[in-house]
């Protein structure tokens, strides 16, 4: 008989812990080996620590699938996910390839996105994607190459949400160190202030650290064409810039559209408390692909944060339903952000409504320990780790100074 298929599509901080979340499940439910068949789909061999393509060293961010998924049993396929027919239980890919599921998680994650400006496209750099980011670095250090007049001193960053904000707190010292000389960095955005989503609490600590990192702020301003050595605002202004960094605006892969069920705003599929798919069947979804309830009152946000538990619940969930063993439901009763603010540390918030409750030095080790262990998989290659750190729990809060 043949053995009844998973496909986990999508190697992210969803993709890979549901991936390993439903190896766990199986050992849990005494599964005979080669009854059940997970695989995971992914454009990339790797597990990329996403949220650190900011940062100016990636060296660690970039983690080969292999010596995570091999020691817990879970077949891995390179291919690009290009079509999904859930009526026939099917995944098409670039190769030409059609592959049949038993179940399905669909965590394919979210992308920049980039709108139809003049020159973007051409000119235009992000650190939405770890290529990207190497990218960006690899313009950076081209630089040096050229005379250091305004323009090639110049980066402008445009979008002041989180990813654009750590990304113009790391862009003076990564092109100082580059051109040998003081740059300029402007932090672009249309709302009329920065970190619009932060709340009032954070925002003096923000906008004192971006002074201090010398990073000036242009708000209520968008960008309405890029050159590759200029930008120009919405105002008619030409900034001299041979820098352009796009971090505003994040959509869910457009995928999501092909089940037929509406999606939020964000091109995000609804889920239940389960995180199946609803009006779907056999289909789970999680990580920014998903729209799943936190609390009764708040939505899951497209951060890591929410994407590896919503992996290991759709993990387990999607072994449970194909088995007809009891599901688990998520809820996660606290949320906090942890902004790094480059040189000028870190900002540490609690709640939805984002209250500042750590600052300084001692947020900043807070973010370092985040960014550089609390989200990484084990790393030994060992099985039984893999799959201890996969359970369906829920981690306590990072722990801060108050």
């Amino acid at each position: 008989m043949a053995p009844s298929r998973v496909l986990v599509l999508g190697s992210g901080f969803a993709g890979l812990w549901a991936a390993l979340g439903a190896a766990r499940r199986l050992d849990e439910l005494g599964v005979a080996k080669g009854s059940v068949d997970v695989t995971v789909v992914s454009s990339q061999p790797f597990h990329d620590i996403r949220v650190r393509n900011y940062e100016a060293d990636l060296s660690a961010c970039r983690i080969p699938l292999q010596g995570l998924l091999d020691p817990a049993g879970i077949g891995q396929i390179t291919a690009t996910v290009t079509g999904i027919d859930a009526s026939a239980a099917t995944v098409s890919t670039a190769d030409g390839l059609t592959r049949g599921y038993d179940r399905l998680v669909l965590a394919l994650g979210s992308s920049v996105v980039k709108p139809d400006i003049p020159g973007l496209a051409e000119f235009g750099f992000d650190v939405d994607t770890y290529d990207g980011a190497m990218k960006l670095q690899a313009h950076i250090r081209n630089l040096a190459e050229r005379t250091a007049d305004p323009a090639t001193a110049t980066a402008v960053v445009v979008g002041a949400g989180l990813t654009g904000i750590e990304t113009a707190s790391e862009l003076p010292k990564m092109l100082s160190d580059a051109l040998g000389v003081t740059p300029r960095v402007i932090l672009v955005d249309r709302n009329p202030h920065v970190g619009s989503d932060m709340g009032e609490s954070a925002r003096p600590v923000i906008e004192e650290a971006l002074a201090q990192n010398n990073v000036e702020t242009i708000t209520g301003m968008g960008v309405t064409a890029v050159g590759e050595r200029s930008v120009t605002l919405s105002s008619g202004d030409v900034v001299p810039a041979a820098t352009v960094v796009w971090c505003a605006g994040m959509r869910a892969n457009p995928l999501t559209a092909q089940f037929g069920v509406p999606c939020d705003r964000l091109g995000r599929l609804p889920v239940d408390d389960y995180l199946r798919v609803e009006g779907v069947a056999g289909v789970f979804a999680a990580g920014d692909v998903a729209a799943a309830k936190m609390d009764d009152d708040h939505m899951s946000v497209m951060s890591c944060q929410h994407g590896r538990p919503m992996g290991r619940y759709a993990g387990y969930n999607v072994i449970s339903d194909l088995l007809d063993a009891p599901m688990l439901s998520l809820r996660i009763p606290w949320y906090v952000t942890v902004l790094d603010l480059g040189p000028a540390d870190a900002v540490y918030t609690e709640g939805w409504d984002r209250r500042v409750v750590s600052r300084g030095a001692t947020a900043k080790a807070t973010k370092q320990v985040i960014n550089c262990e609390r989200i990484y998989p084990p790393l030994t290659g060992d099985r039984a780790a893999l799959l201890a750190a996969a359970a369906p729990e829920l981690q306590a809060a990072p722990t801060y100074g108050h």
